[in-house]
């Protein structure tokens, strides 16, 4: 059974910062594509960042800069480095698993950002 289980969300300061952890099981996590989204409160769910296999990285403009993925093949975990943060980054963020045409969501983490 494939599981997706995002922690380390929760309230922060602007200007501060988090660290979002993905851990996988069930699937082959060293092939897979992981992906961070997010839904802001009364938003659509988009895009935040991917990591292949290769390890290659890409971002949405509205993070770059300020956020940082990782993987960790040996722990089948990604991670969502966020710093720099605005209230503008609070949602429920979630990690996506692709591999092949096969895709995983976990069931996300809250992220608030406010003083």
């Amino acid at each position: 059974q494939v599981q997706l289980v995002e922690s380390g969300g929760g309230l922060v300061q602007p200007g501060g910062s988090l660290r979002l952890s993905c851990a996988a099981s069930g699937i082959g996590f060293r092939i897979a594509i992981m992906h961070w989204y997010r839904r802001a409160p009364g938003k659509e769910r988009e895009w935040v960042a991917t990591i292949t296999s290769e390890r290659t990285t890409s971002y949405d403009d509205a993070v770059k800069g300020r956020f940082t993925i990782s993987r960790d093949n040996a722990q089948n975990t990604v991670y969502l480095q966020m710093n720099g943060m605005r209230p503008e980054d609070t949602a429920v963020y979630y990690c996506k698993a692709t591999i092949y045409r096969d895709q995983y969501w976990g069931q996300g983490t809250q992220v608030t950002v406010s003083s």
